[in-house]
């Protein structure tokens, strides 16, 4: 793995020791040899021309060991902090790179490839020509040169992809539908909430499942907490994430961590990293949610997935439910669907525990979701026939009586 240990002291030590090689055994030379100077020691600089750093050194520590060991010693305490900080820096942009080459298509893993191998040539080319015509400035154009062409050829080829097809047409039969979908990052809440692991077994979710480490850092806080309902929470997103790495294409996306006592920062983390993935983040926080839309970042919201598969209820349709308690009211009782819709029952609070035929009158959209307002079938049957008479008699119809 590119961000394991071994790999990262390796490279370390690879920039420091390049570091010494460019600038500090130059540095150190030449801070020998003014010390050399100011000391009298050395009568001209044209005297050190052909003195190597050892030469000096030897020269200087003859005459002022202390001064000779102090330079020498600073110049190196400074190459390893340079190096190390230079390799800092420098590796996360690599381990990023990395990233981003796997999740190429090979579309662009081909036109990238051609784009380095026509910029090399190029700077191949041009090279002689650079270095006769620079003098002395030569290797650094040289390089410049070498970094502009490998970079010019590069962005072309990669706007070229799409024609890349007709020369190699094996591009277009080659299916890498996993590189293609966008991945996926879980949220902590959604993960607590579970659904959403019945959701990705289903089939609807597809692609690579990411898990951030901090949301995994979180959901570990969350599970060590001295709060007793908290940590149930914690525990059971923990035994949901253990089920779905068994059983879907789940993976741990490692990251720097961060303050899970500070859900804010991990939202923004979390918005960050799908943004650097190009993803969308999975998550039933409302908040979460505005703010990845914001900044547009696509989101997955299991609460809006659940409201959109309740089924459409609409007045003047009856169903069977269970009264299980009263309501706000003095005569209404609730009773819930199989989704968890809220049925309110108007004179529904002499029948709480019996099973009922209802009629819905009416249908109301909340944040939370729907509620369904509904009379009992037998009451709304009377009130149907004692409307029914009422316009009758207003209408002043009577029925034609028979004769005989």
């Amino acid at each position: 793995m590119l961000s394991s240990r071994p790999f990262w002291i390796l490279y370390t030590l690879t920039i420091i020791l390049v570091v010494f090689w460019v600038a500090v055994v130059p540095l150190t030379e030449w801070r020998l040899g003014d010390e050399l100077l100011a000391k009298g020691i050395v009568s001209a600089e044209s005297d050190m021309k052909d003195d190597g750093l050892m030469a000096r050194w030897l020269m200087l520590y003859q005459n002022h060991s202390l001064v000779t060991v102090g330079i020498t010693a600073g110049m190196f305490v400074i190459g390893i902090l340079v190096g190390f900080l230079v390799a800092s820096m420098t590796f996360r942009q690599i381990v990023s790179l990395g990233d981003r080459l796997h999740d190429m298509t090979a579309a662009d893993k081909v036109a990238a490839l051609l784009g380095l191998i026509m910029g090399l040539l190029l700077s191949v080319l041009l090279l002689q020509y650079i270095r006769d015509w620079a003098g002395d400035s030569g290797p650094l154009l040289g390089v410049l040169t070498i970094l502009f062409l490998v970079f010019f050829c590069i962005w072309a080829m990669m706007s070229m992809k799409d024609e890349l097809r007709y020369y190699f047409p094996g591009l277009s039969h080659v299916k890498e539908e996993k590189e293609l979908q966008r991945p996926k990052l879980l949220d902590t809440n959604v993960i607590i909430d579970g659904r959403v692991a019945d959701v990705c077994r289903s089939g609807f979710i597809e692609g690579k499942i990411y898990i951030p480490s901090f949301v995994l850092e979180e959901l570990q806080h969350i599970a060590d907490s001295s709060d007793s309902l908290k940590r149930a929470r914690g525990r059971r997103g923990l035994d949901i994430l253990n089920g779905m790495r068994k059983e879907l294409d789940l993976v741990v996306k490692a990251d720097d961590p961060v303050d899970p006592d500070n859900p804010d920062e991990v939202d923004s983390r979390l918005v960050k990293m799908a943004k650097q993935l190009d993803g969308s983040i999975v998550t039933n926080d409302f908040n979460l949610n505005k703010v990845a839309e914001l900044q547009g970042v696509p989101v997955l919201n299991i609460n809006e997935l659940a409201n959109a598969l309740k089924p459409v209820v609409l007045p003047g349709e009856e169903m069977t439910v269970m009264v299980i308690k009263e309501g706000k009211e003095l005569s209404q009782g609730v009773a819930y669907l199989d989704d968890g819709t809220m049925v309110v029952i108007e004179g529904g609070r002499r029948h709480i525990g019996q099973t009922v035929e209802v009629v819905v009158t009416s249908v109301l959209q909340t944040v939370a979701g729907k509620m369904i307002f509904a009379n009992i079938k037998s009451a709304q049957e009377e009130e149907d026939q004692l409307i029914d008479r009422n316009i009758r008699n207003y209408s002043g119809f009577r029925p034609r009586k028979k004769t005989r």
